[in-house]
Protein backbone atom coordinates (compact mmCIF):
# COMPACT_ATOMS: atom_id res chain seq x y z
CA UNK A 1 0.00 0.00 0.00
CA UNK A 2 1.11 3.38 -1.00
CA UNK A 3 1.83 6.19 1.31
CA UNK A 4 -1.40 8.94 1.11
CA UNK A 5 -0.71 12.33 -0.37
CA UNK A 6 -2.78 14.82 1.33
CA UNK A 7 -3.55 18.00 0.00
CA UNK A 8 -4.84 20.79 2.54
CA UNK A 9 -7.21 23.39 1.08
CA UNK A 10 -8.65 26.10 3.38
CA UNK A 11 -11.82 28.52 2.57
CA UNK A 12 -12.82 31.03 5.22
CA UNK A 13 -16.22 32.91 5.18
CA UNK A 14 -17.92 35.75 6.70
CA UNK A 15 -21.75 36.20 7.36
CA UNK A 16 -22.57 39.33 5.87
CA UNK A 17 -25.93 39.90 6.49
CA UNK A 18 -29.65 37.20 5.88
CA UNK A 19 -28.96 34.59 3.95
CA UNK A 20 -25.63 36.33 2.11
CA UNK A 21 -22.30 34.96 2.99
CA UNK A 22 -18.63 36.31 1.49
CA UNK A 23 -16.09 33.34 0.95
CA UNK A 24 -12.53 33.71 0.73
CA UNK A 25 -10.30 31.35 -1.33
CA UNK A 26 -6.18 32.04 -0.89
CA UNK A 27 -5.76 35.11 -2.82
CA UNK A 28 -8.71 35.53 -5.12
CA UNK A 29 -11.70 37.73 -5.07
CA UNK A 30 -14.48 37.04 -2.57
CA UNK A 31 -17.56 34.99 -3.12
CA UNK A 32 -20.41 35.57 -2.68
CA UNK A 33 -22.47 33.27 -2.00
CA UNK A 34 -26.80 33.87 -1.37
CA UNK A 35 -29.92 32.71 -2.36
CA UNK A 36 -32.61 34.01 -4.43
CA UNK A 37 -35.34 36.00 -3.62
CA UNK A 38 -38.03 33.58 -4.14
CA UNK A 39 -36.05 31.76 -0.75
CA UNK A 40 -36.00 34.58 0.91
CA UNK A 41 -32.12 35.97 0.40
CA UNK A 42 -31.23 39.03 -1.72
CA UNK A 43 -30.16 37.11 -4.58
CA UNK A 44 -25.93 38.85 -5.07
CA UNK A 45 -24.46 35.25 -5.80
CA UNK A 46 -24.87 31.89 -6.56
CA UNK A 47 -26.59 29.81 -3.63
CA UNK A 48 -24.34 26.57 -2.01
CA UNK A 49 -25.89 24.16 -3.91
CA UNK A 50 -25.57 26.10 -7.37
CA UNK A 51 -21.71 25.76 -6.50
CA UNK A 52 -21.30 22.17 -5.93
CA UNK A 53 -22.88 21.75 -9.85
CA UNK A 54 -20.28 24.19 -10.63
CA UNK A 55 -17.86 22.62 -8.69
CA UNK A 56 -18.70 19.13 -10.61
CA UNK A 57 -18.17 20.95 -13.82
CA UNK A 58 -14.80 22.49 -13.20
CA UNK A 59 -13.28 19.24 -11.47
CA UNK A 60 -14.62 16.74 -14.23
CA UNK A 61 -12.88 19.84 -16.71
CA UNK A 62 -9.72 19.50 -14.68
CA UNK A 63 -10.31 15.73 -14.59
CA UNK A 64 -10.66 15.43 -18.27
CA UNK A 65 -7.62 17.90 -18.82
CA UNK A 66 -5.12 15.29 -16.53
CA UNK A 67 -6.42 11.78 -18.17
CA UNK A 68 -6.33 12.99 -21.73
CA UNK A 69 -3.00 13.80 -21.35
CA UNK A 70 -2.06 10.50 -19.75
CA UNK A 71 -3.92 9.08 -22.47
CA UNK A 72 -3.43 10.50 -25.48
CA UNK A 73 -6.81 11.43 -25.84
CA UNK A 74 -6.93 14.42 -28.29
CA UNK A 75 -10.02 17.01 -27.79
CA UNK A 76 -10.89 20.71 -28.79
CA UNK A 77 -13.37 21.39 -26.75
CA UNK A 78 -15.52 20.47 -23.74
CA UNK A 79 -19.01 22.14 -22.93
CA UNK A 80 -20.83 21.47 -20.24
CA UNK A 81 -24.23 21.53 -18.85
CA UNK A 82 -25.91 20.06 -15.52
CA UNK A 83 -28.47 20.04 -13.19
CA UNK A 84 -30.04 19.31 -9.81
CA UNK A 85 -32.88 18.21 -7.93
CA UNK A 86 -33.12 18.77 -4.21
CA UNK A 87 -36.58 18.32 -1.94
CA UNK A 88 -37.18 22.00 -0.17
CA UNK A 89 -38.43 19.59 2.32
CA UNK A 90 -35.29 18.18 3.82
CA UNK A 91 -34.31 21.91 4.27
CA UNK A 92 -37.16 22.51 5.88
CA UNK A 93 -36.27 19.54 8.77
CA UNK A 94 -39.15 17.16 7.71
CA UNK A 95 -37.61 13.99 8.71
CA UNK A 96 -36.51 11.29 6.46
CA UNK A 97 -36.00 13.81 3.15
CA UNK A 98 -32.57 14.83 2.69
CA UNK A 99 -31.41 18.14 2.24
CA UNK A 100 -29.01 17.37 -0.37
CA UNK A 101 -29.34 16.45 -4.19
CA UNK A 102 -31.88 13.95 -4.83
CA UNK A 103 -29.97 13.73 -8.34
CA UNK A 104 -28.18 15.06 -10.56
CA UNK A 105 -27.95 15.38 -14.48
CA UNK A 106 -24.77 15.53 -16.29
CA UNK A 107 -24.32 16.03 -19.53
CA UNK A 108 -20.21 16.60 -21.11
CA UNK A 109 -20.08 17.34 -24.46
CA UNK A 110 -16.77 16.70 -26.18
CA UNK A 111 -15.56 18.61 -29.18
CA UNK A 112 -13.13 15.04 -30.48
CA UNK A 113 -12.58 12.84 -33.25
CA UNK A 114 -11.60 10.08 -30.84
CA UNK A 115 -13.73 6.76 -31.36
CA UNK A 116 -16.71 6.38 -28.70
CA UNK A 117 -14.89 3.71 -27.41
CA UNK A 118 -12.15 5.95 -26.27
CA UNK A 119 -14.91 8.40 -25.39
CA UNK A 120 -16.47 6.11 -23.14
CA UNK A 121 -12.92 4.95 -21.54
CA UNK A 122 -12.00 8.64 -20.69
CA UNK A 123 -15.52 8.55 -18.78
CA UNK A 124 -15.32 5.96 -17.16
CA UNK A 125 -11.41 7.24 -15.71
CA UNK A 126 -12.65 10.88 -15.28
CA UNK A 127 -16.21 8.93 -13.13
CA UNK A 128 -13.35 6.82 -11.46
CA UNK A 129 -11.37 9.76 -10.35
CA UNK A 130 -12.85 13.08 -9.85
CA UNK A 131 -13.04 14.14 -6.16
CA UNK A 132 -16.38 16.05 -6.72
CA UNK A 133 -18.18 13.73 -8.80
CA UNK A 134 -17.20 10.98 -6.21
CA UNK A 135 -18.40 13.01 -3.42
CA UNK A 136 -21.99 13.13 -4.50
CA UNK A 137 -21.73 9.64 -5.41
CA UNK A 138 -20.72 8.46 -2.29
CA UNK A 139 -23.71 10.78 -0.80
CA UNK A 140 -25.96 8.71 -2.70
CA UNK A 141 -27.03 11.04 -4.82
CA UNK A 142 -28.37 9.97 -8.01
CA UNK A 143 -26.03 10.63 -11.13
CA UNK A 144 -27.49 10.46 -14.71
CA UNK A 145 -23.89 10.97 -16.38
CA UNK A 146 -24.33 11.76 -20.69
CA UNK A 147 -21.03 12.04 -22.64
CA UNK A 148 -21.55 13.23 -26.52
CA UNK A 149 -19.39 13.96 -29.45
CA UNK A 150 -19.74 17.14 -30.84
Amino acid sequence: MSKAQLLKVETSGKWESGLKTSISIRDFSTLIVDEPKSLGGTDEGPNPVEYVLAALTSCTSVMIALISKEKKFSFQGVDFKNNGTLDLQGLMGVEGVSPHFQSVSFDVILETGESDSRVEELKEEVEKRCPVYNLLKDAGVEIESYWYKK
